[in-house]
């Protein structure tokens, strides 16, 4: 049987949260008429998705639409279900949310983290905003079949439901998954069973749900589908089980954007970086050795606590920038020879940290140089070309060498918004089910 049972309002949006879940190696079967499919074949799927066009009809209806399909997919071994709602909140969040609480029993409870961090859907301080607009002032108010003219996402829970509905917010999220976790608890204990979180980010989603695993609640995940993709990871291990890995981003680039996206990066995601004091590399060979060494051991004694670390060169700050002249006069050669013994010491450091620790199997660089520098490193014959990560952002996999089969992301330093290398890295993470 499926381990992760998905009921959507719409096939849209079933369909849109199967795709979330196959990028992560998920089978993902979307079911739209049961009479022509028997519950054995879904044995085959990782998760199952039951799209019950509810979303513009009465309360009534919807709810037994969504009570009927829970009944029967619901199983000993589903560990995910989820209750798929409209990114925007319109349709029958209440009686919905009800139907699969009624369904599945007393002990569980609805952990609704209505958010689409890509799509610009966020909720902050209780309220849903669409890139920036509260709901209420978007055309979301004056959709002609389910308008919501409420932003206060718990307080449109409330409305709708039977049950009692508590809102977590973003300060909460500071102190981290056991607070988290407490509080949620709490609010259970209080009598809620419906509890609403703020969220803005992909890892204020990776927070939630490890909050939910702390608390060893039994939970429906209420949501446009990216909060079940994050469980579904955190919970599910695929048919073709893969080991969870860990990621490097290797950062030479000095270019200005580079430092706007890395603070994005460090901002957005847990991570744990060492910066590279680039001039030691560029003095005499027992420095350079001493530096290549602290870098990689850092990232080596760290790695066990955090999935994705970073290398970045001090250059990215402009007063640590090299005036390259009196080391091309000291060594007595161009400027290139001088910028690629940089280039090759980060290819060392890359080479040593992804040697002595084989989980590191995702690999992120900026900068073209560097680039060139680690596949030479890592003596790969190549890039098997698998996507567009975003414009100018490619991903791949090393072609035989020692390190054939790592994933790997390449751009350049210029290219790219704000987010640019935190989409890199959440898409590197949806690949290795980190």
């Amino acid at each position: 049987m499926s381990q992760c049972v998905v009921i959507a309002d719409d096939l849209t949006g079933a369909n849109a949260t199967g795709v979330l879940l196959k990028k992560m190696n998920y089978e993902a079967y979307t079911v739209m008429n049961t009479e022509r499919i028997e519950l054995s074949t879904l044995a085959d799927c990782d998760c199952v998705l039951y799209p019950t066009d509810s979303r513009g009809v009465e309360p009534e209806i919807a709810y037994n639409r969504v009570h009927n399909v829970c009944n029967l997919l619901k199983g000993d071994d589903v560990k995910v279900y989820s209750k798929r709602i409209d990114s925007t909140l319109r349709g029958n969040l209440g009686s919905e949310t009800d139907a699969m609480l009624d369904c599945l029993g007393e002990d569980y409870v609805a952990i609704a983290a209505p958010c689409f961090p890509s799509s610009g859907r966020v909720v902050v301080g209780g309220y849903m905003l669409v890139n920036g607009l509260p709901l209420h002032k978007t055309d979301i108010a004056i959709d002609p079949k389910t308008p919501v003219k409420i932003s206060e996402a718990a307080v449109l829970f409330d409305k709708q439901s039977k049950y009692q509905v508590s809102s977590i917010q973003l300060k909460d999220l500071m102190h981290g998954k056991h607070y988290l976790a407490d509080l949620m608890n709490q609010c259970v204990a209080g009598g809620s069973r419906i509890i609403v979180l703020d969220c803005i980010t992909q890892e204020d989603l990776d927070l939630i749900a490890d909050a939910v695993i702390t608390s060893k609640l039994h939970v429906v995940a209420v949501d446009p589908g990216v909060f079940t993709a994050t469980l579904a990871r955190k919970l599910i291990t695929p048919s073709q089980k893969k080991e969870k890995s860990k990621i490097l981003a290797v950062v030479g680039s000095v270019n200005p954007n580079t430092t706007a996206q890395m603070k994005e990066l460090w901002l957005s995601q847990r991570t744990h970086n060492v910066f590279v004091d680039t001039k030691e590399l560029l003095e005499d060979d027992e420095k350079r050795v001493a530096e290549i060494e602290r870098v990689a051991d850092d990232i080596l004694a760290a790695c066990d606590r955090n999935a994705i670390c970073t290398v970045t060169g001090d250059g990215i700050y402009p007063e640590n920038r090299i005036d390259f002249k009196p080391y091309m006069e000291r060594y007595q050669c161009s400027l290139d020879d001088v910028t690629g013994r940089i280039n090759h010491a980060f290819a060392e450091i890359t080479y040593r940290i992804f040697k002595a620790e084989p989980t590191f199997r995702g690999l992120y660089t900026s900068g073209g140089d560097v680039t060139v520098a680690v596949c030479e490193r890592f003596r790969t014959a190549g890039l098997s070309l698998k996507d567009e990560v975003l414009p100018l952002a490619a991903y791949g996999q090393f072609l035989k060498g020692e390190f054939e089969g790592v994933h790997i992301i390449t751009k350049g330093g210029s290219q790219g918004g704000r987010d640019a290398i935190n989409q890199c890295i959440t898409y590197l993470k949806e690949k290795l089910y980190i």
